[in-house]
């Protein structure tokens, strides 16, 4: 009988089953090649920070002394340009070393198969910023949903269902929870997640400040400037809940953070602060209150509940001192 050539088990070939490493290893290093840069287009939406600092000198250096060691990784267009899946830094070291072409790898990959590998490649890094994960676990995430949408990719063929968002958490080793806070941080308007990236917001508070309007976060955005301070994580919570209802004006928003000025005053916003004793009824109470609409405002962790309570707690008996000082 005559056999289908289009009949195939996926199993290795003769050719493959007898070839040495060194074959191999030939056959690999032959698919590398010195692509012109000028032909080099950057991944589209690249989330990770490409940065003239003083690391970057030491790649330009590196790349002089002894060229690229770990080749880029690029895929081909349609257009016959190339993509760029993995290695940026190098190909901007080249850039700077006056280098015209890059040596890379061509790959065949798919949109979604180029996302997760870029991604992956880059989560290797040693420092990487808030706002990098959150843009790149974003695209990270939404590829896979593609994949799983067309073959079912991220499920077990015998065992159960997992969403991507789980399985995004097996491979990057965090908590879906957390996954899901980073993802929120992409709804901050620029100037506010390049505070975060700068550890001058916390990532729990700006989540629940991802949740405000553009317009209300402009006017946050300002504040903070101005009064030189930034909301708690209780505050961010106030403010999410103030919004949800309608209730948010740039007033209160202002109000609510001028409490933060030890010098200031005036009544803390929603609670007293004429003793310790009264600031910890009213932040019991919020307590009750915030664990009771745990679900609604994303507080889902006891853990991070307390954290909360306890940073809110410790800054009112900081301003409590801070005024007994003063008279």
């Amino acid at each position: 009988m005559k056999r289908d050539p289009k009949f195939n088990l996926g199993l290795p070939g003769v050719d493959d089953l007898f070839s040495t490493q060194e074959t191999r290893e030939e056959q690999s290093l032959s698919k590398i090649r010195e692509i012109p840069i000028d032909q080099i287009d950057d991944f589209p939406e690249h989330p990770f920070h490409v940065k003239d600092d003083e690391d970057m000198m030491h790649l330009v250096e590196s790349v002089l002394e002894h060229g690229v060691l770990v080749p880029a990784i690029l895929r081909e267009k349609e257009d016959g340009r190339f993509e760029l899946i993995a290695g940026h830094r190098r190909k901007r070291a080249c850039q700077l070393a006056g280098l015209e072409t890059l040596r890379a790898e061509v790959v065949e990959l798919d949109r979604d198969e180029a996302t997760i590998y870029m991604v992956d490649s880059n989560l290797q890094r040693t420092t990487i910023l808030p706002s990098e994960k959150a843009f790149s676990y974003k695209m990270r995430l939404e590829a896979m949903k593609r994949q799983g949408k067309r073959s079912d990719l991220t499920s077990d063929p015998v065992g159960p269902k997992f969403r991507s968002n789980e399985k995004l958490a097996q491979n990057v080793e965090e908590s879906a929870t957390q996954i899901k806070r980073y993802i929120r941080l992409t709804e901050l308007i620029p100037p506010l997640l390049e505070l975060v990236d700068q550890s001058q917001i916390a990532l729990r508070p700006a989540v629940e400040i991802s949740y405000l309007s553009k317009e209300m976060q402009t006017v946050l955005l300002e504040t903070i400037q101005q009064e030189d301070c930034t909301p708690s994580h209780v505050q961010a919570i106030q403010m999410r809940r103030l919004a949800e209802k309608n209730a948010l004006t740039e007033e209160i928003l202002r109000d609510m953070l001028h409490e933060e000025k030890p010098n200031q005053n005036r009544a803390e916003f929603g609670f007293s602060a004429k003793s310790v004793l009264q600031a910890d009824a009213a932040v019991s109470k919020l307590a009750a209150d915030m664990r009771r609409n745990a679900d609604k405002y994303g507080m889902n962790d006891l853990e991070g509940l307390e954290e909360a309570l306890s940073e809110e707690r410790q800054r009112r008996l900081q301003k409590r001192k801070s005024r007994q000082k003063e008279r």
